[in-house]
Formats: structure tokens, sequence, C-alpha cells
């Protein structure tokens, strides 16, 4: 049985996607956690904004902010669901490379296993050949000395 696992090669490049996977699910997370970070100290910064207007042109001016936050919350919204939408696949990538990971991992696994059983036989074999060289050798010596006595 060969020492090494044939698919060793391509267990490792297997590893190098699900890192990249990883890398990619990770940044999307950053994205996503930037993404709410920021939507809300806009809301929080349009909440406390709120002013009581005194004239007509400082009511034109609320209202034209509002529209403005609206619009520009409603950006984020979109954002949002973009990085939501990027997030989910890269999670779904990620859960594809691990699974190919995974299988040539168990492969892995049975492949050590059975050069860990072949060695295990072999070292018997060895075993079981001196054990039967030395009986063999003190049953002739035995026989030997009754013969001589």
């Amino acid at each position: 049985m060969q020492r090494l696992f044939p698919l060793a090669g391509l267990l490792r490049l297997r590893h190098l996607e699900q890192d990249r996977a990883a890398g990619e699910l990770a940044e999307a997370h950053h994205r996503s956690r930037m993404l709410e970070d920021r939507r809300a100290r806009t809301r929080e910064q349009l909440h406390g904004s709120l002013g009581n207007p005194t004239n007509v042109r400082g009511l034109n001016a609320l209202a034209a902010a509002r529209a403005s936050s609206r619009s520009m919350l409603a950006d984020l919204d979109a954002l949002g669901r973009t990085h939501a939408t990027a997030l989910a696949s890269a999670q779904a990538a990620f859960a594809t490379a691990r699974a190919a990971s995974i299988a040539l991992e168990k492969l892995e696994v049975r492949h050590t296993e059975a050069v860990r059983a072949e060695d295990l036989r072999e070292e018997q074999a060895v075993l079981d050949e001196i054990s039967a060289t030395r009986w063999h050798r003190d049953r002739t010596e035995s026989e030997t000395e009754g013969r001589d006595a």
C-alpha cells in the first residue's frame, strides 16, 4: 500500500479553496457589520437633528433635509440587501468548499488507518516468524540434547 495519501495534492488544493472561501466570508461579514454600524449612526444623527422651524425657509429646509435623509437611508437599505446577498453567497461557497474538504479528509483518515493496519499486520507477521523460528530452534535443541543424554 502506498505510504503517502495519493490525493494529498488535491486535499491541499481543497484546503486552499476553503481558506479562500473563509476569507471571503469574513470579508462579507465585515462589510455587513460596517454597513449596519453606518446605518445606525446615520439614523441616530438624523433622529437627533430634528428641529423646530420658525419660518417658511426653515420649514422648507427641514423638508428637504428629511427627503434627502430618506433617500440616503433607502440607499443604505438597498446596499444592505446587496451585502446580505453577497453574504449568503459567501456562506454557500464556504459550505461547498468545506464539504469538498471533509470528503477528502475522510478518505485520508481511511487511508491512514489502512496503512496503520497494514503496518501492524506486517509487524505481526515478523513477530510470528521470529516466534516460530525460535520455537523450532528450541525444539531442535531439546531433541538434540535428549539424544546426547
